[in-house]
């Protein structure tokens, strides 16, 4: 079933289809953490139905965001919420599997690539690989490693490259980031609540720069009254 969503952002709306894979809070927190300076190009991968690319067009001055799906009812409903928000001259999508970026984009295009990419490894029995929401879910078409290897072709020297991801694939995803020089740089840990342990990270490396990891402070999701914090809720607003 189709839905329409208020995004909260400069009256942005996004396309989504309850049979498809939805954004959650994980996708508005990576868009307020990227860093995307004024005038820069965008990759987001793994973009599923555009919910990054939408959103920093509101939250950004980006020049151009392109999002990269390989699923194509996802590609479709992306094409669709930039048709309705008409934001085509600054938004756009490729549907390809990222692995063959190279047939669409030449190296050093980006000055900023983003990624909530699929969480799961493992073993977890017989995944479908014509099942959407497990190819938005698990390691099937793309693993970290892949997605650190397209944003280290796709990225310019000193280019900023920011994904969110579980906890428990901090070390995989540090290791990949450094095999690819994106020397991870900034880090924020998500808490669910202020006493609880983190189930997320948000992690940004920069093409080719030098170690020195920053931690930034908690981001904490919800208050003790179970509603969304304060800063989280400016962050739902496009305030960061």
């Amino acid at each position: 079933m189709e839905r329409i969503d208020d995004l909260g952002v400069k009256n942005l709306k996004l396309i989504q289809d309850t049979e498809l894979f939805c954004f959650g809070t994980d996708a508005v927190l990576l868009s307020s953490f990227a860093t995307v300076k004024p005038g820069a190009k965008v990759i987001d991968l793994c973009s599923g139905n555009g919910i990054i690319p939408v959103l920093l067009s509101g939250k950004t001055k980006a020049e151009h965001i392109i999002g990269v799906e390989i699923q194509k009812e996802s590609y479709d409903l992306a094409q669709r919420s930039v048709l309705l928000n008409d934001i085509s001259d600054r938004v756009s999508f490729i549907n390809c599997d990222a692995n063959d970026i190279k047939t669409h984009l030449p190296s050093g295009y980006a000055d900023c690539v983003t990624c909530n990419p699929p969480y799961m490894n493992g073993n977890w029995g017989f995944l479908s690989p014509s099942d959407k929401k497990a190819i938005a879910r698990h390691e099937i078409t793309i693993n970290i490693d892949d997605v650190a290897r397209i944003a280290a072709y796709l990225l310019k020297f000193g280019g900023y490259f920011s994904i969110i991801h579980r906890t428990e694939r901090l070390c995989d995803v540090i290791c990949a980031m450094r095999k690819y020089k994106l020397e991870p740089k900034r880090i924020r840990f998500i808490h669910s609540y202020a006493n609880s342990a983190p189930k997320l990270f948000l992690i940004e490396g920069i093409s080719g720069a030098k170690s020195a990891l920053k931690i930034s402070e908690p981001l904490v999701i919800y208050g003790e009254n179970g509603k969304y914090t304060d800063e989280v809720s400016r962050l739902y607003k496009g305030e960061n």
